[in-house]
C-alpha cells in the first residue's frame, strides 16, 4: 500500500473531541524523572510481538538495548533505526542527560506502543493508555519524551 492510500485512510478516521484540556505544571528537569514511550513497535526479544491493530504497550527495562522492532509495515523506514537505537528509543541521550544533571532521573522502565493504528484507538483512550500510565506514575516518572513514529 503507498503513501497515498494510507493518507486517505488515516485521514478519515474519527478524532475524539475533549471538553477539556489535561495540563499539568511540569517539574523542573534538573530533578524530574523521565521516561520514554515510543509508538515504534519495539519490544524485548522474549516478549510476543505485534498483531494487527493491536493497542497493548510493552514494558521495555532501563537499560535493556537488545529490542527488536516490531513494526511490520513496509512503508516504515527502518534505515534510521538500524543505524542507531537512539533515533527512535533516546535512552542513551536519556542516561547522558542524567549524568550532566540535566535531569534528575532516568525511569527504571520505558513504554512502547504499536504505531500506524487504523482504528479509533478508543482501547488506548480507555484501557492500556491510563494502565501505561499508572504504571509509569508507580515509578516515580514526571515527565515522558514521547518518540511518535
Amino acid at each position: 500500500m503507498g503513501d497515498q492510500e494510507f493518507r486517505a485512510i488515516f485521514n478519515l478516521l474519527p478524532v475524539p473531541d475533549f471538553e477539556a484540556t489535561a495540563f499539568t505544571i511540569p517539574p523542573r528537569l534538573q530533578g524530574a524523572t523521565v521516561a520514554l514511550v515510543t509508538t515504534a513497535g519495539l519490544h524485548l526479544p522474549e516478549d510476543a510481538g505485534w498483531a494487527r491493530r493491536d493497542q497493548s504497550f510493552r514494558i521495555l527495562p532501563s537499560g535493556r538495548r537488545d529490542l527488536r522492532l516490531g513494526h511490520s509495515s513496509s512503508n516504515f523506514d527502518q534505515s534510521g533505526l538500524l543505524m542507531d537505537l537512539n533515533v527512535v528509543y533516546p535512552a542513551d541521550r536519556l542516561q547522558e542527560m542524567q549524568a550532566e544533571g540535566a535531569i534528575g532521573a532516568v525511569a527504571p522502565r520505558h513504554l512502547s506502543f504499536m504505531g500506524s493504528q487504523d482504528e479509533t484507538m478508543s482501547t488506548i483512550r480507555l484501557d492500556t493508555g491510563p494502565a501505561a500510565a499508572k504504571l509509569l506514575l508507580d515509578d516515580g516518572v514526571e515527565v515522558v519524551l514521547l518518540t511518535p513514529i
